[in-house]
């Protein structure tokens, strides 16, 4: 797992990537984002006849203001992540295979798809509001 932080502000986790040959590590759960953050990712690897206890999820209070996290896991083919900094430079590049994923809680990014009939899973806080209320574009 590869964790990217500011460069500008260097204890701010901006970006998480959990590549599929990570799962190897996990021998039960693991979770991939830390607690405070408004998306949460875990991994659960467990065998047949796993119960759980039945649950509900309730609502909880809200904040003020709320920034949409995002996460994209590749199911099939490649793709290019560019993620930028808080100051809207691009700070790493790396390619995401089937199986990796990808986690943006702050900064920026832009996604290359490198392969035909690439597949990927996308996951983001909501609820979505439109484009202007959910981002702004980063000149290139």
């Amino acid at each position: 797992m590869k964790n990217i932080y500011s460069k500008i502000e260097p204890e701010k986790l901006l970006h998480i990537v959990f590549r599929s040959s990570d799962l190897d590590s996990v021998e039960y759960r693991k979770d991939i984002i830390p607690e405070d953050n408004f998306l949460q990712l875990g991994i659960i690897k467990a065998n047949e006849g796993k119960k759980y206890r039945a649950h509900k999820h309730i609502f909880k209070d809200g904040q003020e203001s709320v920034i949409a996290q995002e996460s994209w896991f590749v199911v099939s083919g490649r793709v290019k992540v560019f993620f930028y900094d808080v100051n809207e430079q691009i700070i790493e590049e790396i390619i995401l295979q089937k199986g990796d994923i990808s986690v943006t809680l702050h900064g920026g990014h832009n996604y290359e798809i490198l392969e035909d009939n690439t597949i990927v899973y996308e996951y983001k806080t909501g609820p979505y509001e439109g484009q202007k209320m959910d981002k702004e574009f980063i000149d290139d």
